[in-house]
């Protein structure tokens, strides 16, 4: 064995390790789709309570129906006693796991200090807050909460006073049991307050209310407290906010709904006219165009090795552990207290680090065999990659989306999302908007469909089939996104892109439809993300 190869062996170990547990980390993670759920529930109940027309008078009603739905608010209540229970579930089986943990060791040491403790009791002071399990409790645990404050308001708003109570009074019971909930507490103690009979109007109702209450709860929260308060002009104020609102979340919701299903239609009509034309064409149609048209690959498995295990897996750790973390410290930067643009920028900066040290072990790897054969990393821009890129887009649709909906039935919630959703839902400021749309819509599209469909396919045809290939490259594609509820949905979308550069021989077209997959799901993000005010 060589030094080089003895090195990779090493790399790919500690490589392995790292992401191996980053993977199995993500399993008791929840997934994002619940918090898009909600953000999309709470859309619904904004525009409820519109009092305009949607369409003309003699079709008002049907399209409201259609958009909204017939009973906004009982459909709501149903969708959150679901997440609730779903999430109870979880919560539940992590903790089982915690529990999996051995109890403290309370031997002395040798120098007669304090021994270390390592509990499985998730409420125990002691426990190491950072772990993973014990973070996938606390998000599940404010998921709860949040939930339940939630669903009261939603029983109160239908005549449901007592259900809403009980729900109320079962969580401030739970929040005196655990450390860190006293927010819960007092919330939920207001708004019992403000249903009881006769009503209670506990001090800084009004502030916490704001500050712990969004959206659609928030305003029935303030208009029962203003309504008790007597306080017309300021309820007067509080209905035409939630009017205008109400009629930006009609508009909202056409777009999040009607603009995918639109596209959802396209691509089903793509798809069914792909096949039909390669049961009726065979070798001649579109999809068959060179299908079995191999790359001459001039390198063999140990440069891929070498430029996956240093140039992508391996340059991630280098930026992640050392570079990023050394370069704040002598910065004085941290971490933990950016703002929301602060941390958008950082995942760019962090991105175009991994990205221009991938492209430059790419080059390192291949240079010596220079010029390379033809159709190498081909970029054509008088050739038809605008309809190929913009086709694979629609055909993705609905692909991907009956994959997903599979899939949150196998993972039940869990599983984990990539963590950069969750900042793009807190997209309200336009500058970290434009830096996110940076990274995910132009940055990514462009070094990922290098790397993957530009690199590693071309290079796997030379020991394996173009369908293996596609495969393969599809399956390390999702992987390297490190969250098991995403392997399915990716490798889709994966094989999809695959299957657009095998046939268009032109990395501009898998380009495109990246960027525009990741652009559709930021603009939802964003969207849905703008109505938790």
């Amino acid at each position: 064995m060589t030094l080089k190869r003895l090195i990779l062996g090493l790399l790919t170990i500690a490589v392995l390790f790292v992401f191996s547990l980053s993977l199995i980390g993500s399993w008791s993670q929840p997934q994002i789709q619940s918090r898009l759920e909600l953000y999309q529930t709470n859309f619904l109940l904004h525009a409820a309570e519109w009092q305009g027309e949607i369409g003309d008078v003699s079709s008002g009603k049907s399209a409201r129906e259609a958009l909204i739905g017939t009973e906004p608010i009982k459909n709501a209540e149903k969708q959150y006693q679901v997440l609730r229970k779903e999430a109870q579930t979880n919560l539940e089986k992590t903790r089982a796991k915690l529990k999996e943990f051995p109890e403290p060791d309370t031997t002395p040491s040798p120098a007669g200090e304090p021994p270390l403790k390592v509990t499985a009791n998730p409420d125990r002071s002691d426990y190491p807050s950072d772990r993973p399990l014990q973070a996938s409790i606390n998000q599940l645990e404010q998921l709860i909460n949040e939930l339940d404050v939630r669903l009261g308001i939603l029983q109160a708003r239908q005549g449901q006073t007592e259900a809403a109570l009980t729900t109320w009074k079962a969580q401030i019971d739970r929040a005196t049991t655990a450390t860190g909930k006293e927010a819960v507490a007092k919330t939920a103690a207001i708004l019992i307050g403000l249903w009881s009979n006769p009503p209670r109007i506990l001090p800084d109702a009004q502030e916490l209310i704001q500050k712990n209450l969004d959206g659609w709860f928030r305003y029935q929260a303030l208009s029962q407290l203003y309504t008790f308060q007597q306080r017309q002009e300021a309820l007067a104020k509080l209905q035409a906010a939630e009017q205008q609102i109400a009629q930006q979340s009609v508009v909202k919701l056409a777009i999040v709904g009607a603009l995918p299903t639109l596209g959802l239609l396209i691509g089903v009509g793509l798809v069914i006219f792909l096949v039909v034309q390669r049961l009726l064409k065979g070798k001649q149609s579109l999809l068959s165009q060179n299908s079995d048209v191999s790359w001459s690959t001039p390198w063999d498995a140990e440069t891929v090795w070498q430029v996956f295990v240093v140039g992508f897996f391996g340059i991630q750790l280098l930026v992640s552990i050392l570079l990023l973390p050394v370069a704040f410290r002598l910065l004085n930067l941290q971490p933990s207290t950016f703002d929301l643009r602060a941390r958008v920028l950082s995942v760019l900066v962090s991105y175009v680090l991994v990205a221009l040290g991938g492209v430059l072990v790419v080059y390192l790897s291949v240079k010596s065999f220079l010029p390379l054969p033809e159709g190498w990393f081909r970029f054509d821009l008088f050739g038809n990659w605008l309809l190929w890129g913009l086709g694979g887009y629609f055909v993705a649709l609905p692909l991907v989306i009956a994959v997903s909906l599979i899939n949150q039935l196998l993972w039940k919630g869990q599983g984990g999302s990539n963590p950069l959703l969750s900042l793009a839902l807190e997209g309200k400021d336009g500058v970290a908007i434009a830096i996110f749309f940076v990274t995910a819509a132009i940055a990514a599209p462009l070094f990922e469909e290098f790397l993957f469909r530009g690199f590693l396919l071309p290079s796997l045809t030379r020991y394996m089939p173009v369908w293996g290939a596609i495969l393969a490259s599809s399956l390390l594609f999702a992987v390297a996104h490190l969250s098991l509820s995403e392997v399915l949905p990716l490798t889709t979308l994966g094989i999809i892109l695959a299957v657009v550069y095998t046939r268009s021989r032109n990395l501009l077209a898998p380009m495109l439809l990246h960027s525009l997959w990741n652009s559709g799901t930021l603009l939802s993000l964003f969207i849905l993300g703008s109505g938790s005010n």
